[in-house]
């Protein structure tokens, strides 16, 4: 599933085609994804001129004029692509957005994971998809005292706490497993026996890992690409992630891979304790 560098990615690609276009017809080729698409979709964005594109952890956030807010989750397999208009439909595509200036933003979804909803964009945030989530990992709300604190009680292990998107999003099991690398952090570390000094490099890493995947466009892994069809090439630089059996690239030991809440956990036994 992608992540925040994913998701942030596919935002700035996106906010800088199709930024000032009006949507001309908004074409649904089925009823829903991994939920009904809103109702009146098509109706409710003909004539919106597309303002910005943001992004609030996994969600790509298009603000449109008259106060309308269109928020897609782009699921495990989801992708935007922008297209002159002629272009030939690509498999999956379940939705296309045509615009005035001959562009069009389609999106395509394999395995449609992924789920779109309009709302009004003075109180958005409200809405439960929203209103639980924690602060940015990028932002000036996220560091070593705010992880200390939400881990203080928390007798889960230090990798699922990182992943609640209730205590900072964005941060999947990608990022996770490398910032705790970083950090020299157990990830079956129980989160209530964090130290300051821990909870501080932990927040380092996150930060410091996921600018860099940004930096490198993302992490292509299976299905993500960029808006402009190219990769993500960040799983260039991955220390752990996938690297089971190979030498840890600081103290050469065998890199470990164990199943987590369901998860695979990345890590090595002697540079994380």
């Amino acid at each position: 599933m992608p992540e925040l560098p994913e998701v942030e990615v596919v935002r700035t690609g996106l906010d800088s085609l199709i930024r000032n276009q009006r949507i001309r017809e908004v074409q649904l080729h089925r009823p829903a994804l991994r939920y009904p698409l809103p109702d009146g979709m098509a109706e409710r964005l003909q004539g919106r001129t597309v303002e910005a594109v943001e992004r609030r952890g996994k969600y790509l956030l298009f603000r449109l004029d008259a106060d309308v807010l269109l928020a897609w989750h782009l699921g495990m397999t989801g992708q935007f692509h922008v297209l002159p208009a002629a272009s030939p439909a690509g498999r999956h595509e379940h939705v296309v957005i045509v615009f005035d200036e001959g562009l069009t933003l389609r999106y395509r979804d394999a395995r449609r994971f992924g789920y779109a909803g309009l709302f009004d964009a003075r109180d958005w945030q409200q809405h439960p998809w929203f209103a639980g989530l924690g602060p940015e990992p990028l932002g000036g709300d996220f560091d070593g005292a705010y992880l200390l604190g939400r881990c203080r009680s928390r007798a889960a292990p230090v990798k699922q706490v990182l992943m609640d998107a209730s205590v900072v999003v964005g941060v999947g099991n990608i990022y996770a497993c490398e910032a705790l690398f970083r950090a020299g952090i157990d990830p079956f570390r129980p989160a209530r026996r964090l130290k300051a000094a821990q909870a501080a490099s932990l927040a380092a890493a996150v930060r410091a890992v996921l600018t860099e995947a940004i930096a490198a466009g993302g992490s292509t892994i299976s299905d993500f690409v960029r808006a402009d069809g190219r990769p993500g090439y960040f799983r260039h630089a991955f220390r752990v992630y996938q690297r089971q059996g190979q030498p840890c690239v600081r103290c050469g030991a065998a890199v470990c891979r164990r199943m987590q809440a369901g998860r695979s956990t990345f890590y090595c036994r002697g540079c994380q304790h």
